[in-house]
């Protein structure tokens, strides 16, 4: 089993040596990919030193040294990975002793082209617990049952009661089954939950398979920079990066014809749902009346929605 562990690096010069020997520590794991996305301290300098300590360690940057973002730097890793199977890690996270336990196992057999785990939870100081304990907690990140791989896509959707998620530092993915059925990969143009849409989809195409759900195979490590802790400090409006999350799922999903009507209607409303609950309050009202006459079916289903409904009135 050769996995190439990809790890995107921007502005983690403190903690990427943790996180790539965190994955050294396997056998299995052929390379680690650190793809340098042009971060503003040192990070650079500390990617070339591993590359000089550790021989599976392998440096890329994008071809003009720019920053292109995380799904870009993702799919440069993807590029240049030879590994039979593909597995993720943010730079600020690492892995921990049993990441790929289920893995030797359930890849034993062919049908399975996915499997995923559950993600824990690290704060890097008492200051980052004290801002971010409410966002994270000390929960694991997973799917809480064993589902059948038919059962995931609408599942991440939530289309199955409180069915979890996973993260992406928790999944390895047979390489040749995603090069098949994905493309693309990551998209380019999605600064942000560009993670979470590449999920939705890879769950839709591919069988993924449930590893170790009841304790962490991995861990987030909250600091005061995390990308999603930005994100909750209102640096980036949290709203608006979920109706363009959801409009890009929209779009695909109304464009695939294999997707059964029932889904499409429901990702349908929670795009309207989000896009709706954002507006200003006269605006709202008129893109409800729009919809009521363009658009019922997905506005019924919304105002049915509690989430729906308390971010309307």
């Amino acid at each position: 089993m050769k996995i190439s562990v990809i790890i995107p690096v921007y502005n983690a010069e403190k903690y990427i040596s943790q996180a790539v020997e965190s994955a050294l520590q396997f056998e299995e794991v052929c390379e680690v990919i650190l793809v340098e996305d042009n971060s503003p301290d040192n990070a650079l300098e500390v990617c070339r030193q591993l590359t000089e300590k550790y021989s599976r360690v392998k440096l890329y940057q994008h071809y003009d040294k720019g920053n292109h973002g995380a799904g870009a730097t993702r799919n440069l890793g993807i590029a240049m990975a030879d590994g039979e199977f593909i597995a993720f890690l943010d730079a600020d996270d690492y892995y921990l002793p049993n990441r790929f336990d289920a893995e030797k196992q359930l890849f034993k057999d062919p049908k399975v082209e996915g499997v995923y785990g559950a993600l824990g939870v690290h704060y890097y100081s008492t200051k980052a617990k004290e801002q971010y304990y409410r966002l994270f907690k000390d929960n694991l990140t997973t799917v809480y049952e064993r589902h059948d791989p038919k059962d995931v896509f609408p599942g991440q959707l939530g289309m199955k009661g409180s069915f979890g998620l996973f993260s992406i530092d928790c999944l390895t993915i047979r390489r040749d089954a995603m090069v098949k059925k994905l493309n693309p990969f990551f998209k380019t143009h999605l600064r942000l939950h560009q993670d979470t849409e590449f999920l939705f989809r890879l769950s839709y195409y591919l069988d993924l398979y449930p590893g170790i759900l009841d304790k962490a195979i991995a861990m987030r490590g909250v600091h005061a920079n995390n990308r999603i802790t930005v994100v909750d400090s209102k640096k980036v409006n949290p709203a608006t990066t979920r109706v363009l999350l959801w409009k890009e799922i929209n779009e695909w999903a109304q464009n695939e014809n294999t997707i059964s009507q029932d889904i499409k209607l429901h990702i349908r409303r929670m795009h309207r749902s989000y896009e709706i609950a954002l507006a200003p309050t006269l605006k709202k009202w008129a893109m409800i009346t729009k919809y009521l006459f363009t658009d019922y079916r997905s506005i019924r289903s919304g105002l049915y929605n509690i989430n729906f409904r308390k971010d309307l009135f």
